[in-house]
């Protein structure tokens, strides 16, 4: 079985001579769907997101908060996996869990000093592991620095909006 190390080995090399290499652009698009909805294409399957019920959504939909919290899990479970085969740490399982908090004030204007989006997002791992402690505060460590999920929301990225009419 090939290792994770002898998979990114390779990779690492050519972006220490070719740093013009890593650099990568993801995209995600998504179509304006019935009523108050948007679909998007997952790579895997199409998901339509609505408004959360707690804005006027019937639930039927899924929320895009769920989904940020849903991108954070799954970057930091992958990314702490990935930390964990480099430290030669066994994981034999576990969980992720974000839990975000928001004030809907905000979001439908009935107050404008209430922040829009989430006020706090809280990440926790619960581990089969027989690691130390010392060892879990370096896996968490490096899961957080190279969590690319996470590392958006905590140092927001330059972001530009554009509306195109067709």
């Amino acid at each position: 079985m090939t290792t994770l190390r002898e998979i990114q080995d390779p990779l690492k090399q050519r972006y220490r001579v070719e740093p013009e290499a890593a650099q990568v652009t993801l995209s995600a698009t998504g179509q304006l769907g019935d009523g108050v909805s948007c679909s998007i294409n997952t790579g895997r399957a199409m998901a339509e997101a609505g408004l959360h019920p707690a804005t006027g959504g019937d639930g039927t939909q899924l929320c895009s908060g769920d989904m940020l919290l849903e991108a954070l899990v799954a970057c930091a479970g992958v990314t702490l996996g990935a930390v964990a085969a480099s430290l030669g740490l066994d994981v034999r399982g576990g969980s992720v869990k974000a839990d975000g908090d928001l004030d809907f004030r905000g979001t439908l204007a009935v107050d404008k000093d209430v922040r829009v989006g989430f006020t706090a997002i809280r990440l926790s791992f619960e581990l089969d592991t027989d690691a130390s402690p010392d060892e879990l505060a370096t896996l968490q460590k490096l899961t957080e620095r190279y969590c690319v999920v996470l590392q958006s929301i905590i140092s927001a990225p330059q972001v530009s909006t554009a509306t195109i009419s067709r």
